[in-house]
């Protein structure tokens, strides 16, 4: 995956996930707006034949929305290991 920034302003951070698929740019929108900071968070996918997905990040104040973005990230990351465990646990 190739991660571009492609705005960074007071107007909102906008990054494109080059290689990935929109259900993977909805899954970490959908853990952003677990941050009480994020003020808005989307997974934007133009033309399914064009575009890579993207995912903006709007925060509040002065909050960092490339730390919110790791954070999502670790977050997720921990999610995918309990579930991988789960199905070991359940699939043996």
């Amino acid at each position: 995956m190739e991660i571009a920034v492609l705005k960074d302003d007071k107007d909102g951070f906008l990054l494109e996930l080059k290689g990935e698929t929109k259900s993977f740019a909805n899954l970490i929108r959908e853990e952003l707006w677990n941050d009480s900071n994020v003020l808005e968070a989307a997974a934007i996918k133009e033309h399914p034949y064009n575009t890579h997905p993207k995912i903006f990040v709007k925060m509040k104040g002065k909050s960092d929305p490339k730390k919110a973005l790791k954070e999502a990230a670790k977050r997720v990351q921990g999610k995918l290991k309990e579930l991988d465990a789960e199905f070991k646990r359940h699939l043996k």
